[in-house]
């Protein structure tokens, strides 16, 4: 995990943090409760600007892959069609959400029919709302690969309406949009919805068996004896009682999301090319993959996510040492959820530094602002986003480009 690549360099670093428009994201989660891929909005939300706000994103990382091999879903108005520049995105990895507009005529509606064929021929794929389904759109409907349905002050039985109506007249796949808890993830799954998008699987989950299972245990200690820079021996020893998390911990860092020019063939053989300190590192990540208590895979996934992107925030602010503390905080952020068990006893295990622990237990210290800003990233609440960014005084450029680079690094590393 390097951090060669600080915050990329920022043109307008002399204009106030909030310049420019900044990104957030919601997780799209399939069936087996792993990420799909991610819906982008702009932020404060405005729903007619969103296609505009990702392409001038791309356009500073310098690159048209937004979140690796995952798709990205992205809004834009009906009235922008006309004016979409969708030479910066890859057409296999976009999906154009694009919404209805009230009171459209005949002559709109076969005008959104033209600009959205030629789309489609371009190799995007399409998502529609609710409305996709009257018959004034019938023309729009075949063209849709994907129908979202907003589950905000829905009643169950309008919604298992709609999904019924969408499977029996298109080919379409049905995204449940704001699931927020597991009780709609389970009514919609029972529904027949396969794509799920939404924050309730970052949600901790009834505790019913507060022991650390055996995994989890074993990646505990292995954290505790580096942070004690135990003997090399006694670490190896223990991480050959177990031999899958030998594994992925070596699968792990010969990922390209390490980017090391050699291949790492044995945990030895790691500490002489990276050291021991690096490997805390490397352990917390193990923590993301081992999820023998139920969480969903998508809560790892998100939990590196964080890692990266506070790690990156941090890169350019503060030194080495504070920036790995930093990728820590941000994976173990949804500690609680990945172990099954309320966020300080899960801490309790595990040797941690105290700058990490104040931004986990009690929301303060010099990484704090950090954590704040990277689930408001999430979250997409305005106000907590635009205090941290203020506070830290990093502009919306330098955010979206860390943002991009996290969801880039992230994927990269399940492959």
């Amino acid at each position: 995990m390097s951090t060669d690549h600080a915050l990329a360099p920022d043109v307008e670093s002399a204009a106030p943090a909030g310049v420019g428009a900044a990104l957030s994201r919601q997780a799209i989660v399939d069936e087996r409760r792993a990420v799909f891929g991610y819906a982008l909005f702009e932020q404060p939300r405005d729903r007619a600007n969103d296609s505009t706000v990702v392409v001038d994103a791309l356009s500073d990382s310098g690159t048209n892959a937004v979140a690796g091999e995952k798709l990205v879903f992205i809004h834009c108005a009906f009235e922008n069609l006309g004016g979409l520049q969708l030479d910066l995105l890859d057409p296999d990895k976009v999906v154009l959400e694009v919404s209805t507009r009230e009171g459209s005529t005949e002559e709109d509606i076969e005008f959104g029919r033209l600009a959205l064929t030629k789309i489609r021929e371009s190799g995007f794929r399409l998502a529609f709302g609710p409305a996709v389904l009257e018959p004034a759109y019938a023309s729009w409907l075949p063209m849709a690969a994907f129908l979202k349905l907003n589950l905000a002050g829905m009643p169950n039985d309008q919604a298992e309406r709609f999904i019924k109506l969408a499977k029996t007249s298109s080919r379409a796949d049905v995204v449940a949009e704001q699931v927020d808890t597991v009780e709609q993830y389970e009514l919609m799954k029972r529904f027949g919805v396969k794509l799920f998008q939404g924050r309730w699987f970052a949600q901790p989950s009834a505790i019913t068996d507060k022991a650390v299972q055996t995994s989890q245990a074993t990646i505990i200690q292995l954290i505790n004896l580096v942070r004690r820079e135990a003997d090399l021996g006694d670490i190896e020893e223990l991480i050959k009682k177990d031999p899958t998390l030998s594994f992925k911990l070596l699968r792990m860092i010969n990922s390209c999301g390490f980017g090391l020019s050699v291949e790492i063939t044995s945990f030895r053989h790691a500490v002489m090319i990276l050291g021991l300190n690096k490997l805390i590192r490397w352990a917390t990540l193990l923590m993301t993959v081992s999820r023998p208590g139920g969480a969903a895979p998508a809560a790892g996934t998100t939990a590196v996510v964080r890692g990266r992107l506070m790690e990156l925030l941090a890169a350019e602010l503060m030194p080495q040492e504070d920036c790995d503390n930093a990728f820590i905080v941000g994976v173990f952020s949804l500690l609680d959820t990945l172990v099954g068990m309320p966020m300080a006893q899960a801490l309790g295990s595990v040797t941690l530094p105290e700058p990490v622990l104040d931004a986990l237990l009690r929301n303060e210290g010099q990484l704090a602002p950090f954590l704040a800003l990277t689930k408001a990233c999430e979250s997409g609440d305005d106000v907590a986003f635009s205090k941290a960014a203020d506070e830290l005084q990093l502009t919306n450029h330098q955010i979206n480009w860390a943002h991009l680079q996290a969801l880039m690094w992230a994927d990269a590393l399940e492959r």
